[in-house]
């Protein structure tokens, strides 16, 4: 079995998660404050916040930035469901535009034409770690007076212009969930630089206790969206070893890239835009029109080879398809929704398993064309 993902959790990490549980501090203690300082000191922002989970983020994020119901929100329908999932917990209304076809990220030309004198905050995903076109969209933002959230829950250590991402708008959120280069379990952190909002986004945490507050009261409505000293343990251990681990997964995704174009050429491999890093969380192939991709995923996971169809378009899950503006053309989205296929990554992956997965894809399509 090779698996979609993989945890790659060490004995110091290990070590450390058996020093909190024989403390007597489980959460909100030193951990916390480690994991936020550390955090804040790699991504160069004034602040970081440990919360629950990145979909906790964004929406502790949403409601620091003001965003209420009526509100609308620009952000992509080609991602995972969560960022779409916090705009409605504000009873605020998604608008779903298109990506660009390389990047996969929001399209600045198709962000603008979406915005209306509801239009609040542009809510931009780096998606599978490829920074978006943050000079675009903060442009954008300043013209039409709009609030900006990275969902950076797939990028930790990716860079945009030398800067990395997460720190570049409003707010960013980042996300720890086991299939992330690095985590902690469960668990996400906000960033920013706006000493207000981090003040309003620690109380919303913990029930809405201000910092001004005794132990049990609360100034406003919060949430327990807090992160435990056990999963602090984990995360501050892996951020150790970050940078090694953005440079080990793209030597992975370079040795993916050259079996690829040796043994299905036919295979569209990720876009690599010029001038940034890339911390890449999935190696996400786009498969020709012609082929069936329930085929090949059947006869995949026959193989015992993981794979996924990252992502399918949240517009139209039963729950988003109201949502769909006829003026906003989805198209790039649906076409390349329809085609693209997550094939095992993990730092653990070898060489060896590279070439078996492609020769399994290789051996499905032409098994199975459409």
């Amino acid at each position: 079995m090779i698996p979609l993902s993989h945890p790659d959790i060490g004995e110091s990490e290990i070590a450390a998660v058996v020093e909190v549980l024989r403390s007597s501090r489980l959460s909100l203690g030193p951990k916390l404050d480690e994991l936020e300082q550390a955090m804040a000191s790699y991504l160069g922002t004034a602040h970081a916040i440990g919360v629950s989970s990145g979909t906790a983020g964004l929406h502790l994020a949403l409601i620091a930035l003001g965003i209420n119901a009526g509100d609308e929100v620009i952000l992509p329908s080609f991602t995972f469901v969560a960022a779409a999932n916090a705009v409605l917990y504000q009873r605020a209304t998604p608008v779903f535009v298109d990506i660009h076809p390389q990047s996969l990220n929001l399209d600045p030309a198709q962000v603008e034409k979406a915005i209306t004198p509801k239009t609040r905050a542009i809510l931009a995903v780096h998606t599978f770690g490829q920074p978006a076109d943050m000079t675009a969209l903060l442009q954008l933002a300043k013209l039409h007076n709009l609030r900006v959230i990275e969902d950076a829950c797939e990028a930790l250590g990716s860079e945009y212009n030398g800067r990395k991402v997460g720190g570049l708008a409003d707010v960013g959120v980042f996300s720890f969930y086991p299939n992330k280069p690095i985590t902690m379990g469960e668990g996400g952190v906000i960033v920013t630089n706006d000493n207000a909002l981090a003040a309003k986004m620690r109380a919303l945490r913990n029930q809405g206790r201000d910092t001004s507050d005794n132990w049990l009261q609360h100034s406003m409505l919060g949430y327990n969206y807090r992160l435990p000293e056990i999963n602090c343990a984990l995360g501050i251990e892996q951020l150790k070893r970050l940078d090694w681990i953005i440079t080990h997964r793209e030597s992975l995704a370079q040795r993916y890239c050259e079996f690829m174009q040796e043994i299905c050429p036919e295979i569209e491999l990720p876009a690599r835009l010029a001038n940034h890093r890339l911390s890449r969380f999935a190696f996400v192939v786009k498969l020709p029109r012609a082929l069936s991709r329930q085929k090949i995923m059947t006869h995949l996971t026959g193989q015992g080879i993981g794979c996924r169809d990252y992502f399918p378009a949240i517009h139209t899950m039963p729950l988003y398809s109201s949502y769909l503006r006829p003026q906003n053309n989805l198209t790039v989205t649906e076409d390349i929704s329809s085609r693209t296929l997550a094939l095992p990554f993990f730092n653990r992956l070898t060489e060896d398993q590279i070439r078996q997965v492609c020769q399994a894809l290789r051996n499905s399509y032409s098994k199975f064309p459409k």
